[in-house]
């Protein structure tokens, strides 16, 4: 058996290996703590990186392409680059919570968001709109946990 040959089993180990062993895996793998993020998330950037390390990462030339397609994102801005662009959803978006009977729908813009035909720069001030008082507006919708990860 080669070791390339035991790459679908440990692929396939990761599924059913308790949250502990991947910690572990994931300390053997990237020489660095593990993130606080959900077991799927570790099972897949663990299961990454194994073929990663067996059989080859990007080629060159696919690397200068994703450089390339995102300065055209970001026209070569280093502090636009440095934006963790995660954090908002993408455009088009529907953000759907009830609140006090009443379905409140939020669509993701380029430019923020949009609620009852308006244009709105942070989901905190649409949460505010709605409720009254003062509210996180990721938490509102649910995107964000409340408790801190």
């Amino acid at each position: 058996m080669t070791s390339q040959d035991s790459i679908p089993a440990r692929l396939a180990a990761l599924q059913t290996a308790p949250t502990s062993a991947l910690k572990a895996q994931w300390r053997d793998l990237f020489a660095s703590e593990p993130p606080p993020f959900n077991r799927q998330y570790l099972v897949s950037r663990l299961a990454y990186r194994i073929q990663e390390l067996a059989y080859g990462g990007l080629k060159p030339e696919t690397i200068r392409r994703l450089e390339r397609l995102g300065e055209e994102l970001d026209g070569g801005d280093p502090a636009t680059r440095r934006m963790r662009t995660d954090i908002k959803p993408i455009t088009g978006t529907r953000l759907v919570r009830e609140w006090q009977g009443v379905e409140q729908v939020v669509t993701v813009t380029a430019d923020g968001f949009e609620w009852q035909g308006r244009p709105y720069r942070s989901l905190s001030s649409i949460a505010r709109a709605i409720t009254g008082t003062r509210w996180n507006g990721w938490v509102f919708f649910g995107i964000k946990n409340r408790r801190k990860a």
